[in-house]
């Protein structure tokens, strides 16, 4: 958590060829990735073991995260953690982040809350980049619902500009 600390140990991890040391530095990080996220320099270490680390390495920093993913979604720097989490996670993983802001029931506002949130509206676009062809099909039914809405809220147009993108220019109505 320190400017020139987290540097430092990304390095180690980088380059320590001491299986043993590095496995401790890691476990370190994984013990705190809720505090490392949300930490101006922190969150850089987090996203190094979530891009480099082994797949239960990451595996497991998702699982920390989990309930609290749409919290640090609209966090400065925790939402650049969820959205390596969901470019680097393995499906099972990733269908975690995915299902606890999409959640169950149509009447889940996450979504809504997440898309016109500053932070947040851009984990929702990584979710759109990165999810199956299911998760999306779901996702887009729940975003058309809210397009007119979303218009009205200056990080809401992002995911706008995002649908249309998809639909090639192209955003159905309300009704449609």
């Amino acid at each position: 958590m320190h400017p020139y600390g987290c540097r430092v140990i990304q390095r180690v991890l980088e380059h320590c060829t001491d299986e043993l040391q590095s496995q401790f530095i890691v476990d370190e990080i994984l013990e705190s990735v809720c505090t490392l996220a949300q930490d101006q320099y922190g969150n850089y270490v987090t996203q190094h073991v979530s891009r480099g680390g082994k797949p239960q390495e990451r595996s497991q920093i998702i699982k920390n995260l989990c309930g609290q993913v749409i919290h640090m979604s609209q966090h400065k720097f925790a939402s650049n953690v969820i959205e390596k989490c969901l470019e680097y996670g393995d499906p099972a993983s990733r269908e975690l982040l995915i299902s606890e802001v999409v959640g169950q029931n149509e009447g889940n506002d996450n979504l809504l809350v997440m898309m016109k949130d500053q932070y947040a509206n851009y984990v929702v676009q990584k979710i759109l980049e990165k999810c199956t062809d299911n998760q999306r099909d779901l996702l887009l039914g729940r975003i058309r619902v809210h397009l007119n809405a979303l218009k009205k809220y200056t990080y809401g147009k992002h995911i706008v500009a995002r649908f249309e993108q998809m639909f090639g220019g192209y955003a159905p109505s309300d009704s449609g």
